[in-house]
């Protein structure tokens, strides 16, 4: 366990309602335990629905604030939104800069993110956005924001090399961590529920969820591939 001031933790999403998928039992553990957990959002989630009244700047603004209240039910500290168009984003040195700087601003021990791998368990393609949001930030904490020599106009604001201690990839083809979210896997759907535009009413969304993280064991998990970084 860190020391009080670092246990810190920053959850790296490509789009509103990601990071909850993956991550938002463990979030919800993390924060009873005292951490401060953060979200950055990398997108401006302006796609994801199926109505065609809706207008990409009404849907922005309506994940945004299913987000915020996502992280309010998952008592995360706060969530930040970068502009990113979704379904375009590329690995670019401008998300490179925008990830190390919020890694530097919050200084986390732990970093979550997606997996990069573009093919999952052999159930489903990673989204592209994804992956890039996965390769910007591993690229992000090793060894970029480290580096005094990256970024130097961050230093002339304020904002000091940091190294991230932990890294913690949902969606993996090779998890090495597993968290039991038994006690929170209510509390987790709750948290999903809050993404109206995303999973609206559905009456079987419960259901799903629940099978989607129940274990053959019975157990609730929550599975990463985590890296620890000595040095």
């Amino acid at each position: 366990m860190p020391a009080p001031e670092s246990a810190i933790a920053l959850v790296v999403a490509a789009h509103p309602d990601d990071g909850d998928f993956g991550a938002a039992g463990y979030c919800m553990i993390l924060a009873e335990q005292g951490w401060d957990v953060h979200f950055l959002i990398c997108t401006n989630g302006a796609k994801g629905t199926a109505d065609r009244t809706m207008s990409r700047e009404r849907l922005i603004a309506i994940r945004r604030d299913e987000q915020r209240e996502a992280c309010r039910r998952m008592g995360a500290r706060g969530v930040h939104f970068l502009d990113n168009e979704d379904g375009e984003l590329a690995y670019d040195r401008r998300l490179l800069d925008q990830i190390v700087r919020h890694i530097r601003k919050v200084r986390p021990h732990t970093v979550l993110t997606h997996d990069t791998d573009q093919i999952v368990r052999n159930s489903f393609i990673n989204h592209s956005d994804h992956r890039v949001t996965g390769a910007a930030t591993l690229d992000a904490v090793y060894p970029t924001a480290r580096d005094h020599l990256n970024f130097p106009e961050q230093l002339e604001q304020g904002l000091e090399p940091h190294k991230v201690r932990e890294i913690l990839l949902w969606s993996s083809n090779h998890p090495n961590f597993e968290v039991d979210i038994g006690d929170v896997v209510e509390r987790k759907i709750l948290a999903l529920s809050a993404h109206v535009s995303q999973v609206g009413g559905d009456e079987d969304f419960a259901i799903f969820a629940r099978d989607r993280w129940k274990a053959d064991d019975g157990r609730y998990l929550e599975r990463f591939r985590r890296i620890e970084l000595a040095f």
